[in-house]
């Protein structure tokens, strides 16, 4: 049984753009086992509330959770457990390098499927916005929705 090549799983952090400003983005592969990737495949996955961080010269995913699979029996994985990231050196470096200095987040802000079948995440370098920045951006967003009412007619 081979898989599809027209994936259409495509799973967005909502989240992410109203909470955060983003200023630089990544695609990194992530390590997973066998009944993840079949659950991502089914688009069963959620990014909400996930973040990444650097243990032993490593980037890691917490909180990613990937619903468990329907046929995975006793071999089944542990819904939110930490997963690896798959970036070479250079880029570690980087980032780790911007996170430490300048109070950056790094946020998942997209989880997809390549035509390979390969899951990929992309990651971004984000800032916190500060309550009346979330208002702002309310704002900006209910009066780009007017305009394109106003078009319509």
């Amino acid at each position: 049984m081979g898989h599809n090549k027209s994936s259409n799983v495509n799973i967005r952090n909502k989240k992410a753009f109203f909470e955060y400003e983003i200023t630089d983005k990544l695609i990194a592969g992530i390590q997973l086992l066998g009944t993840e990737i079949k659950s991502i495949r089914l688009g069963k996955a959620s990014l909400a509330d996930s973040y990444c961080y650097f243990a032993r010269n490593e980037m890691f995913v917490k909180n990613l959770h990937i619903a468990e699979y329907d046929w995975g029996t006793c071999n089944n994985h542990d819904a939110r457990r930490e997963r690896k990231l798959l970036l070479n050196r250079k880029e570690l470096n980087k980032w780790e390098r911007k996170t430490k200095e300048t109070g950056f987040t790094i946020i998942p802000i997209r989880l997809f499927v390549t035509d390979k079948g390969l899951a990929k995440i992309e990651i971004a370098l984000a800032r916190g916005k500060k309550h009346y920045d979330k208002r702002e951006t309310l704002k900006r967003n209910d009066a780009k929705r007017d305009m394109d009412r106003m078009r319509k007619f």
